[in-house]
């Protein structure tokens, strides 16, 4: 059998190396267009910024190596041109010996991945405009900034855009992040991003959100960006951020089926509409775990799984991949950033029922040193529970609670079982009560009928029937409140319940969540009709509003007290 693969990295090599060890007799060409057919392209942003400093770490195999140990024949600087499936040949052209040729198969693997985007904008072709997708985009940004560029403008505000900045910033470069919408990072709800805003602008990148690029132009060799509101900004180098586009015109003119996202249409085993050609990373389109859509999703993992699945499939296996969940991850700065399955925004767009609640809790026991709040929201459907997505920003433990979060979404969990799970735990790495398991606890009293929330979007219109009551201590109040709320802190409640309408309907609300849950079951348990507490409390309420005055530039701007602390020391 001869398999001819087109493209490397992460989908196309692990096609490759899993096909090697499953038939050792199989014939594998790889041809790459590129110099470099194996290479971290996730870890680039992090060469440019100085925390990986040997280029070569970034080198994953050479073809030298592939050839060696797993006789695999690699061909860089060789860009497939035309597909003629009815003869089973691909045209090449070799870049480096100027020539074309043919290549028959049996069967054809196409993991071409994707292309940054580039905006039909005037001055776009300045040749300090770069974007990051390989080896050369690296070194040649990388190279800029080593020259002595003092300022860039990074425009996109996904996970490259983001990465690029904080890199830029590493190096102690001027930066300037622009994005089109009025928030950063897709994956994350706009409420969650909120403090990652207040943190990079804290870190010195000058954010411009809700700005729209207009057109470039040269001034004495650096770049002038002009943007709407007849607003320009001089720098010395630009990056552009603004997503990808499936690389699917080689498949296109092979007349292969393309969805309406312009990614291949693939069925379970990667094979597109030609049974005898696969296809698989970033050019292809995926069913959503959790919604059903086709959808396209530029990860690592899932490429890497393809890749593995297809390999299966030509072998005679009956592997199969079923969807992608989209769990994913960011460092911004001094902060981590996570999410897994869908967002409220894809929800309530698809017109899925669902729940959420908000969270503050420690990374690890707040006893030992060096632990912080962090923000988590989790989304599940009304019904039976099931986990339908989850969001997570802070210092420590981020990472940990996704991936736990992604394992109990893919395994199709709920969130009673949430409650159920037994997490590691020591004082340095977690709690008795671990953020995953309190997440099943509130998230299943709110199923039980225990609790009923209200949420930062509910103000002001939807609790202008009812009273505010903030049960934090008199000196939080007075520090800051939620206008027309009135104080009576937790520890006096009980002594004060005639001062209430038990007829009238209660939002309760406290710092995080915890003193408020416990005012609400006395208030529903004394008879009042209508309690309903404030979810995240004042730490989520005054991230969605963006009330961020006052809050610290050097930890994150949620950092919290433990409400197991204040209700003990009132």
């Amino acid at each position: 059998m001869k398999v001819v693969i087109v493209g490397g990295v992460a989908a196309g090599m692990s096609a490759a190396a899993r096909l090697r060890r499953l038939d050792e007799d199989a014939k594998i060409i790889v041809f790459e267009r590129d110099e470099y057919v194996s290479f971290a392209n996730c870890g680039l942003p992090y060469h440019i910024g100085g925390d990986i400093p040997e280029r070569e770490s970034l080198l994953v195999v050479t073809p030298e190596r592939l050839e060696r140990q797993l006789n695999i024949e690699v061909h860089t600087c060789h860009e497939v041109t035309k597909i003629e499936r009815g003869r089973r040949v691909v045209h090449v052209f070799d870049r480096q010996q100027n020539r074309h040729f043919e290549e028959t198969y049996d069967k054809l693997v196409l993991a071409q991945g994707a292309a940054p985007l580039q905006p039909p904008l005037p001055g776009i072709d300045h040749p300090k405009i770069f974007t990051l997708r390989n080896i050369p985009d690296m070194d040649l940004i990388k190279l800029n900034v080593d020259d002595g560029a003092e300022s860039a403008l990074v425009i996109g505000g996904g996970y490259i855009g983001v990465e690029v900045a904080e890199a830029f910033r590493n190096r102690g470069v001027n930066t300037y992040l622009v994005e089109m919408l009025d928030e950063i990072l897709p994956p994350l709800d706009h409420e969650m991003d909120r403090a990652l805003v207040h943190h990079i602008q804290s870190m010195g990148v000058g954010l411009l959100l809700g700005r729209r690029v207009e057109s470039f132009r040269d001034v004495e060799g650096q770049v002038e960006v002009r943007l709407d509101r007849e607003e320009a900004v001089r720098v010395d180098m630009v990056v552009l951020a603004v997503g990808v586009r499936p690389e699917s015109s080689l498949a296109q003119e092979a007349e292969l089926e393309v969805g309406s996202r312009g990614g291949l249409k693939t069925d379970q085993h990667m094979r597109t509409s030609d049974p005898d050609i696969y296809a698989v990373g970033d050019m292809v389109e995926v069913s959503d775990t959790v919604t059903g859509e086709q959808t396209m999703v530029a990860l690592a993992g899932p490429a890497n799984r393809q890749g593995r699945v297809a390999a299966d499939h030509i072998c005679g296996r009956d592997s199969a991949y079923t969807s992608t969940q989209g769990t994913s991850i960011i460092k911004v700065f001094e902060m981590t950033a996570g999410g897994t399955g869908a967002t409220e925004q894809t929800l309530r767009r698809t017109k899925t029922p669902y729940k959420k609640i908000y969270l503050h809790l420690n990374g690890h026991a707040s006893y030992y040193p060096g632990t912080h709040p962090m923000h988590l929201k989790l989304l599940f459907a009304p019904g039976d529970g099931r986990i339908l997505g989850a969001q997570a920003v802070g210092v420590d433990g981020v990472d940990k609670r996704i991936d736990v979060f992604a394992t109990a979404l893919r395994a199709g969990m709920t969130v009673f079982d949430l409650e159920h799970l037994e997490l590691a735990y020591a004082p340095p790495y977690g709690s008795a009560k671990d953020p995953v398991n309190m997440a099943g606890f509130v998230a299943s009293n709110v199923l039980r009928g225990d609790i009923e929330h209200w949420y930062a979007e509910d103000y002001p219109d939807d609790t202008k029937d009812g009273r505010l009551i903030d049960v934090r201590t008199r000196g939080e109040f007075a520090e800051w409140h939620i206008e027309g709320a009135v104080n009576l802190p937790i520890t006096e409640l009980r002594e004060r319940l005639d001062e209430l309408d038990s007829q009238t309907p209660m939002y309760v609300y406290c710092k995080s969540g915890f003193r408020g849950y416990l005012a609400a079951r006395v208030l529903q348990q004394r008879g009042f009709s209508k309690v309903q507490n404030l979810s995240g409390g004042v730490d989520t309420f005054r991230l969605y509003h963006r009330l961020l005055e006052g809050f610290s530039e050097v930890d994150i701007p949620f950092v919290t007290y433990a409400e197991e602390r204040f209700a003990s020391n009132q």
